[in-house]
């Protein structure tokens, strides 16, 4: 009887499961019909009232009792302050080594020039040390779209800004760095391995075969020769050169020549070199800048692939549901 009692609570689970997964799936298929073709949504929130909120909450807590009590009768009587003209966009731009975040900075960008005016500005929080020329040099492209629509571009750094990092952060119009973030970086840096002497040694043949007196200059297995390195040198300081003039254009009054060494410096010493305009955080600029903006933060994000939401779904139901009936056979 026991034997028959276990088999049915065993089937009990069982189905449990099964009709668990059968709703989740039913769901996701309903959810999936109902979808946009849209890759993404454009996320707005109003830092201006979260800031206001802050400040008022701290002022509550620091009065007492009584106080307390009046000015919360106070706040609730007040009339909503009406909308400060301007607005200032807030965009966050965390870049890595191949830059393919630039494919949503694209998006915020295009939301912002579709309904911004001149009276308009724009904050890039910016964080990167840097990566792929091509990628970089596309994520600047993109904020100079907003200042050749006649808006004001600021860019806050509070961690780091080099190499690609700052190629983006030097075409705004006024650069706001961290006492002590990294700046600067400006110069090009190319490194492969090479497995030729390895292959050699162990007899293996490796054949490369081109079209083109410049199509590989270096390589990962052949032989390279003191041509091809000269070459590929050769290469490497036309994008610098590239890069200087780049950095030069957008801040004309850098020494390019004393900068555009590849160091790296602290806020502070950007500063005085030059690199940057104002030594302060995002944080403290915003709040500053908030009495007279509406501050609106823009955040694209991208939709997960269905499949990868219901996998993910799929694995959170079934946890629950064994962590649930693991409790219940504790519990008998």
């Amino acid at each position: 009887m026991e034997f028959l009692i276990d088999i049915g609570a065993f089937l009990l689970k069982a189905a449990i499961i099964v009709i668990a997964v059968g709703f989740i799936i039913g769901l996701l298929a309903q959810a999936a019909q109902k979808q946009k073709k849209s890759k993404g949504d454009l996320q707005v929130t109003d830092l201006s009232k979260e800031l206001k909120d802050l400040s008022e909450h701290l002022k509550l807590e620091l009065m007492d009792k009584k106080a307390r009590k009046k000015a919360m009768k106070a706040l609730k009587k007040k009339k909503p302050a009406e909308d400060k003209k301007r607005r200032l966009f807030v965009l966050d731009f965390k870049g890595s080594m191949d830059a393919k975040e630039v494919d949503n900075l694209r998006q915020e960008v295009n939301a912002i020039l579709q309904l911004a005016t001149e009276k308009d500005e724009v904050l890039v929080r910016l964080e990167s040390g840097g990566g792929v020329v091509n990628g970089y040099g596309l994520a600047a492209a993109q904020l100079q779209r907003i200042k050749s629509n006649g808006l004001t571009l600021n860019v806050a750094i509070d961690n780091v800004a080099a190499s690609g990092g700052y190629m983006m952060a030097c075409v705004g119009h006024k650069l706001l760095a961290a006492p002590f973030s990294f700046i600067g970086s400006i110069g090009v840096v190319a490194q492969i391995p090479n497995f030729h002497r390895f292959l050699k040694k162990h007899d293996v043949d490796f054949e490369q075969l081109t079209a083109g007196e410049y199509k590989r200059t270096l390589t990962l297995f052949g032989e390279n020769t003191d041509e091809g390195r000269r070459k590929f040198k050769q290469d490497l300081e036309a994008i610098h050169r590239q890069f200087k003039a780049f950095v030069q254009e957008n801040r004309p009054e850098l020494d390019i020549d004393k900068v555009a060494t590849g160091e790296v410096w602290s806020g502070q010493e950007a500063k005085e070199l030059g690199l940057v305009d104002e030594v302060t955080t995002s944080d403290s600029w915003l709040l500053e800048q908030h009495k007279a903006f509406n501050v609106l933060q823009l955040n694209y994000v991208v939709r997960k692939p269905m499949s990868e939401r219901f996998a993910k779904g799929l694995s959170m139901v079934i946890q629950t549901l064994k962590s649930s009936l693991t409790r219940s056979d504790i519990a008998q």
